[in-house]
């Protein structure tokens, strides 16, 4: 049986590894520059999530482990963050404080190379990438057991703005307390989704406190460390910046909760991946069957739809703009005659963006793997026809 190497031996190994992949990065970072010279000559922009979505779906073929894919892409991700800081710094806004879970969505997209620029609400992200004050906006735009984030629809309404990509992430909610022994709790805050998706655990573990809403998560861990009797709930995140003890985690009624963020630019659509999404508002005229008119456009090209969502339009009593998540690219000839057949229906329509769709890392040597999309055009037509 041979002889194992000693400590000392793996290490120096190690070390010798370790000056490769720091001379290999390096080299890869001067590419980059490289590459961001030709962007500045044809005034392409420096941040391309398609390309970043090819990379990682490489990694993921290629990786063979004992690293899991969710590791690889960690790593990678500050590669290419800060590969695109030798570029170009990117400004982005996120809703803030620091320590919301919206800073963790832009941290996974963008990466630590980035600067991150805290806003204090939806509408005052739109309006920093609207005035060029940020390069891009990440806003949340839906959660898998609460809904829409009304605001962010109603926004893109008046918006030049598109959406360039999005990001879909877990989230775990834990409730937050100064160290220390346990105190009587006098209140429990948070924002108002976290506190809905804690409802039923609340009951249980924490009947007859006062819950309060404050506009963020990281508000509320802001709150509990300024006074013991205060709970909040938020993420580990929030809790390692306001100095928190971690009383419970995983406190959410269903495990599977998810939001979805927004990543809103004025670059226009991103190019084709073959796995993309194509997002669409448009308003319906007050009569019988209009937007089931509307919906067979989709239904007659074969695209299916993964969300459909109305808003009352301001100004119109009774008429609503509906939003669209489309499977495809603007660019597919489906996807143009569908949309071609939505103008000639509809009082308005405007196309949001083509993006990449998001795509959850799997273990090493699988694929990645999608989201799982609604079979929309059933749902669709269903709710054009008044059955919801």
């Amino acid at each position: 049986m041979p002889k194992k190497a000693s400590i000392d031996t793996l290490r120096d190994r190690i070390d010798k590894i370790d000056r490769q992949l720091t001379d290999l990065l390096n080299r890869r970072a001067r590419l980059a520059m490289e590459i961001g010279e030709h962007k500045a000559r044809s005034g392409r922009k420096v941040y391309a999530p398609e390309r970043e979505k090819l990379v990682f779906q490489r990694l993921h073929q290629a990786n063979r482990g004992p690293l899991t894919n969710d590791h690889l892409q960690a790593i990678f991700r500050e590669v290419i963050s800060s590969c695109l800081s030798l570029e170009k710094p990117l400004r982005v806004a996120f809703l803030g404080p620091a320590g919301t879970y919206s800073q963790e969505a832009a941290m996974v997209q963008f990466g630590s190379g980035a600067d991150l620029v805290p806003a204090g609400s939806i509408d005052a992200i739109f309006d920093e990438v609207e005035r060029g004050r940020a390069d891009y906006g990440v806003v949340p735009v839906e959660n898998s057991t609460e809904g829409v984030v009304a605001q962010t629809l109603d926004r893109f309404i008046p918006s030049p703005l598109g959406i360039k990509a999005e990001v879909l992430l877990r989230v775990d909610h834990c409730l937050l307390t100064v160290p220390g022994e346990p105190r009587e709790l006098r209140r429990i805050v948070s924002h108002p989704q976290s506190l809905a998706q804690c409802r039923d655990w609340l009951s249980r573990s924490h009947p007859g406190v006062p819950l309060e809403e404050v506009a963020s998560n990281a508000e509320a861990a802001r709150l509990a460390a300024a006074d013991p009797t205060t709970a909040a709930i938020a993420g580990r995140q929030a809790a390692e910046r306001y100095k928190l003890e971690v009383m419970a985690e995983n406190i959410q009624d269903l495990p599977n909760n998810v939001t979805r963020f927004l990543v809103v630019s004025a670059d226009g659509p991103s190019p084709r991946t073959g796995d993309d999404k194509t997002s669409v508002l448009f308003a319906v005229p007050h009569a019988a069957g209009a937007l089931f008119k509307v919906l067979e456009a989709f239904a007659v090209e074969r695209i299916n739809l993964s969300t459909i969502e109305s808003r009352p339009l301001r100004g119109r009593a009774w008429e609503y703009v509906f939003f669209l998540d489309l499977v495809g690219h603007v660019d597919e000839k489906r996807m143009g005659r569908a949309l071609a057949a939505l103008e000639r229906r509809t009082l308005f329509t405007k196309v949001l963006g083509s993006y990449p769709a998001w795509q959850w890392p799997s273990a090493a040597g699988g694929r990645a793997g999608r989201g799982r999309a609604v079979d929309g055009n059933k749902a669709a037509l269903r709710l054009a026809g008044g059955r919801r």
